[in-house]
């Protein structure tokens, strides 16, 4: 798969090729969902080992969204002047030096430092690999692939909240001392390494993306990429169409592209994808990513039963994934995010309804009666369905297709920064909100925010399904 190995020259789509390097893209989002994931089982650990406070662990656990939403601004920028492929290698890097990094560290400050720097990975990912695989992507099946995307992000979040189980399980708890002396929640972050590494390589072997290529004038390279992807009379078709599409308009890409010369105001796509990035992360779904363990512990279940539930949860969200995946270019993307908005308002409703019958004991904990708590764990669990066979996966595959080729970079940008922006927000604030208003208020709140969404959907997202990328407009 190397750019200068030998090309189909034949006139046929190159299927398995185009699947290939767009899994190879995806260990990108497996390691974006690892590195969120491996946390939840490490809030213990963390605060034994740094001594610190709701504020702080709320700082600690939330640290790696800042450079989430800086890795995820810069590199859309990045991406459209050193290349798509050159952005994912250096976030590779930064994976494998984070996760070593975070077991090591031994203060908040150092721990922090490093989770930043898988902040900066992380965030680069999320945004650079659903557009690589959108470039790579005829838009018959693109939906599909790029789904594959949240498919692998959820596959990390399992694999972090399984081997942070299995770890914990073996050494008695996240906090105890186990191999070579070094404490269970400290392996919990170096199992990512793996991981890492395997991306860092794999991503030697593919090519560049074809419309980066386009846009930096290297054409008999990009027909090259085509011609290997789509076969020679198709990829000199895609070349043309790719280059019409940027002729009208043909300068480097700069983030002042997002404003429309025709009003002199920010383009309504760009707005649009905001709003998407903004509402995917305001129903509250990385609470239960990130705090799941504390979560569910705060109502009563013990460290073990709580780590397996998120691996429940985890296996929940692949198939959630799956059936959206086999959907998103059939019916299409709104009808997938409308209903799961709706989804998630009820189930979300349905959770702050459960906890707010519950009672604290004496330890400060949350009480619910056998029937609350069942309700509480089943709306929870549908909740994370809904969202991952919706916003999960669609929206990161609308922002890696929206964006007409001259500004996809800059709008990435912006929406990356909106999306981790607010990821951080809800992040940092949940400890606070479970010590201040309470469960039950603060997923009211996320309640509020999915059935806000639902109008959003229905009134500004337009159908992208089945439109090539040089169709989109802005």
């Amino acid at each position: 798969m190397t750019e200068g190995g030998s090309m189909s020259t034949g006139t046929g789509e190159n299927t398995r090729l185009i699947v290939m390097v767009s899994i190879v893209a995806t260990i990108g989002g497996f390691l974006f969902g690892f590195d969120s994931g491996v946390i939840n089982g490490t809030v213990d650990g963390l605060q034994r080992a740094f001594d610190s406070d709701s504020v702080g662990t709320g700082f600690n656990v939330a640290s790696m969204l800042l450079g989430c939403a800086v890795g995820a601004y810069f590199a859309g920028r990045l991406a459209d002047h050193y290349g798509r492929r050159n952005v994912l290698i250096v976030a590779a890097v930064f994976f494998l030096v984070s996760a070593w990094g975070s077991g090591i560290a031994t203060g908040s400050l150092e721990f922090v430092l490093y989770r930043v720097l898988g902040g900066l990975a992380v965030g680069a990912a999320s945004v650079m690999s659903p557009a690589y695989i959108s470039e790579v992507s005829a838009a018959h099946y693109r939906g599909r692939l790029a789904t594959v995307q949240q498919i692998a992000i959820i596959g990390g979040l399992f694999a972090a909240f399984l081997s942070n189980y299995l770890l914990a399980k073996v050494a008695g708890s996240s906090i105890t001392e186990w191999w070579l002396g070094h404490e269970a929640w400290r392996w919990m972050f170096w199992v990512e390494i793996v991981p890492a590494t395997l991306f860092l390589v794999a991503l030697l072997f593919i090519p560049e993306s074809p419309r980066y290529l386009v846009v930096k004038g290297r054409k008999e390279r990009a027909l090259s990429v085509l011609t290997r992807l789509y076969g020679s009379d198709a990829g000199a078709r895609k070349l043309a169409e790719i280059d019409a599409s940027l002729a009208a308009d043909h300068h480097r890409p700069r983030l002042s592209d997002l404003i429309s010369k025709a009003t002199g105001k920010i383009r309504p796509i760009v707005w649009v994808g905001v709003g998407l990035a903004t509402f995917q992360q305001l129903v509250g779904i990385n609470v239960v990513f990130y705090y799941g363990a504390v979560l569910w512990q705060a109502v009563g279940f013990s460290e073990s039963d709580a780590l397996l539930i998120n691996v429940i949860s985890g296996a929940l969200s692949i198939g959630a994934c799956i059936v959206s995946m086999l959907l998103v270019d059939r019916i299409g993307r709104k009808p997938l995010l409308w209903v799961g908005s709706a989804g998630m308002a009820v189930t979300l409703g349905l959770v702050a309804f459960a906890f707010s019958t519950g009672n604290l004991d004496a330890a400060g904990k949350l009480q619910l009666s056998n029937d609350m708590g069942v309700l509480a764990l089943v709306a929870a669990n549908l909740y994370v369905i809904f969202f991952n066979a919706s916003w999960g996966p669609v929206m990161w595959v609308m922002l890696g297709e929206m964006f007409p080729n001259q500004i996809r970079g800059s709008g990435l940008a912006v929406a990356g920064l909106a999306q981790w922006g607010s990821n951080f927000l809800i992040t940092w604030t949940f400890p606070m909100l479970l010590t201040g208003i309470g469960l039950a208020a603060a997923y009211g709140l996320y309640a509020v925010a999915a059935a806000i969404s639902v109008f959003f959907v229905l009134k500004y997202v337009h159908e992208t399904k089945g439109r090539e990328l040089e169709q989109m407009e802005g």
